[in-house]
C-alpha cells in the first residue's frame, strides 16, 4: 500500500484546509502560512512530543514541506470561486489525510512497544492535532470537538492496531478504507456525539426552560 502517497494527499489537504480557515479570518499571508503548516504537520509534531521521538525525524520531511508550502501558495492566488469547489473534494481528501495519519501515528506506536492507550491516543493527535492547533490559532472552537464524528474514527485505528491487528498491507488496507468510508458516512448522514448545554434557550410556551441534549 503506497502510504506515502496517502500522507501526501493528506499532508496537502490539511494545509489547504488551513489556508482557507486562515483566509475566511482575514490573515495575511504570514498568517496563511503558519496555519497551514500547523495544520499539515502539528499532529505529527506533537506524536513525537508524545511518543519520544528525536525532533530530527521531523524536520527531515523536506519535500513534504516543500509540497505543503507550494499548495499554500497556489490556493492563496486562486480565484476564490474555484476555492468553493473546495468543499465537494475536500471533505474527502480530508478523510484520506485522517485516515492515513491515525494509522501512521498507530503504528508509530506499536513499532516502539507503546501500551494500548499511547496508541490511541497517537492515532488521535496525528490525526487531528494539527486542526485543533489550527482552530485555536484562528480564535475559533474546535470543531473535531463540536460538529461532526472526527477524532472517534481515529481513535478506531489506534483501537485496531492497539489490540493486535495484524500490520500486513492487506489489513491496513481494509482498516483505511474503514475509516475513510465511515467519515464519509458522517458527513453524509449528519451523524454527532451527544452532547449537553447548560445554557439556557428561549422559554417554551409552559415556561419551561429549554435545555439542549
Amino acid at each position: 500500500m503506497p502510504w506515502e502517497w496517502f500522507s501526501l494527499i493528506g499532508t496537502i489537504a490539511f494545509a489547504i484546509s488551513g489556508v482557507i480557515v486562515a483566509m475566511e479570518e482575514e490573515y495575511d499571508l504570514l498568517g496563511v502560512f503558519v496555519l497551514g503548516l500547523v495544520t499539515a504537520f502539528g499532529g505529527g509534531l506533537l506524536r513525537n512530543i508524545l511518543l519520544g521521538i528525536p525532533m530530527g525525524q521531523f524536520w527531515e520531511q523536506g519535500d513534504l514541506f516543500t509540497i505543503a508550502l507550494a499548495s499554500m501558495l497556489l490556493v492563496f492566488v486562486l480565484p476564490a470561486k474555484f476555492i468553493h469547489y473546495w468543499n465537494r473534494w475536500g471533505l474527502f481528501l480530508d478523510a484520506v489525510g485522517l485516515a492515513a495519519f491515525a494509522i501512521q501515528g498507530a503504528l508509530f506506536a506499536t513499532h516502539m512497544h507503546y501500551p494500548l492507550s499511547a496508541t490511541i491516543v497517537a492515532a488521535v493527535l496525528t490525526g487531528i492535532g494539527g486542526g485543533i492547533i489550527r482552530d485555536v490559532l484562528a480564535s475559533r472552537k474546535p470543531l473535531v470537538f463540536q460538529e461532526e464524528i472526527y477524532a472517534v474514527w481515529a481513535m478506531l485505528a489506534g483501537v485496531a492496531i492497539g489490540v493486535g491487528m495484524p500490520q500486513h498491507n492487506f489489513y491496513l488496507s481494509v482498516l483505511f478504507c474503514v475509516i475513510v468510508v465511515c467519515r464519509m458516512l458522517s458527513i453524509y448522514y449528519g451523524w454527532k456525539l451527544p452532547r449537553r448545554s447548560l445554557r439556557n434557550r428561549p422559554v417554551d410556551e409552559n415556561r419551561h426552560f429549554v435545555y439542549r441534549a
